[in-house]
């Protein structure tokens, strides 16, 4: 989707764009190709409030800052977001929603990594790489076998841009693969079969029971929050192996942590969690047959780079009036044509 913005042309003093980010972070390059063209004024989450009147575009460097929603009152010219980020369930606040600014992300930055990421995620499980790893920590010579991923069943939640790249992935080991979208549909690309999710509460053992992996791509929208909930985690066999890259929230994390305890869930491999960092007393690093990534999935070497690439591009847009890509429809919480 696109959308053309205002793009403050026409004011005396030119368009001002702030930029968000944070200590420790690298600054985004490529902006000096901006200069001459606009304000640019760098803050960080504290100075926010401050750096917002008057401004024209905000980007999220610091993608995750909840910032936004203490300044936002401050954000009194405020046409265009830009969130260094495939989610912006964080940005999507009721005052946000109900305003004209455009939201864009950083969509088709992250499908292919946290896509292979997964499918690491799901060799590994298959191949009991953990075991791997004590026997040789523990210098023990200890001969096992292990399990095809061919031929195994997955469940993809979500069949947006991220959804279809994990699920072209598997298919190409082998692995049939069923995806779970806003609405069923008698043929797709990518999956060999999509169902709703609508069946997927109403029935989840007709849409999970016979999964060997159950993966979670979808981004957090209010339809999508708590998603797998108890039922659905019931309704999977004992084997099965959950795997979150979506948002922590779509998972009922209690529910989650309940069901490895009792053995009703084989394991669950965890890129996102409901409080980032996840302290260390968290129920979850207790939890039997769980491995835990701090969301680094789709964080490969010159990432950092791609994204600010992207921006640039998007901010040159901006300024000429021509239409941005990756608009974010604010009511929905994502990117249309990339629908969960």
């Amino acid at each position: 989707m696109t959308e053309t913005v205002p793009d403050g042309s026409n004011d005396d003093a030119g368009p001002v764009l702030v930029v968000l980010s944070a200590a420790g972070l690298v600054p985004p390059a490529g902006l000096d190709r901006l200069e001459g063209r606009l304000e640019i004024r760098h803050t960080d989450a504290d100075g926010l409030a401050d750096a917002l009147p008057g401004a024209h575009a905000l980007l999220m460097w610091d993608h995750f800052s909840p910032a936004l929603v203490a300044a936002w009152e401050q954000a009194d010219r405020l046409a265009w977001i830009h969130v260094a980020a495939a989610g912006v369930d964080h940005v999507m606040t009721p005052a946000l929603r109900a305003s004209e600014v455009v939201v864009t992300n950083s969509r088709g930055v992250f499908d292919a990594p946290i896509a292979e990421y997964v499918l690491a995620l799901l060799l590994a499980h298959a191949k009991d790489l953990a075991t791997t790893v004590r026997d040789t920590d523990a210098h023990r010579w200890h001969y096992r076998e292990n399990t095809r991923l061919a031929g195994t069943r997955a469940v993809v939640v979500g069949t947006g841009a991220l959804g279809r790249a994990t699920g072209r992935l598997l298919h190409a080991v082998g692995v049939r693969v069923r995806g779970i979208a806003r609405s069923s549909r008698d043929a797709d690309p990518d999956f060999d079969e999509v169902v709703g999710a609508a069946e997927l509460a109403k029935d989840p053992v007709a849409a999970v029971g016979d999964a060997d992996h159950v993966v979670v791509t979808a981004p957090l929208t209010p339809a999508t929050r708590g998603m797998i909930s108890a039922e659905v985690l019931d309704a999977m066999p004992p084997h099965a192996h959950l795997v979150n890259v979506g948002r922590g929230p779509i998972v009922d994390t209690g529910a989650l942590v309940a069901a490895l305890h009792a053995g009703r869930l084989g394991a669950a491999s965890l890129d996102v969690t409901d409080v980032e960092p996840l302290p260390p007393d968290d129920p979850l690093f207790s939890a039997p047959h769980v491995l835990i990534s701090p969301h680094c999935s789709g964080d490969v070497a010159g990432w950092r780079g791609v994204l600010s690439e992207l921006f640039v591009e998007q901010a040159q847009r901006f300024l000429d009036g021509r239409p941005l890509e990756n608009v974010v429809d604010r009511d929905a919480g994502f990117v249309p044509g990339s629908t969960p």
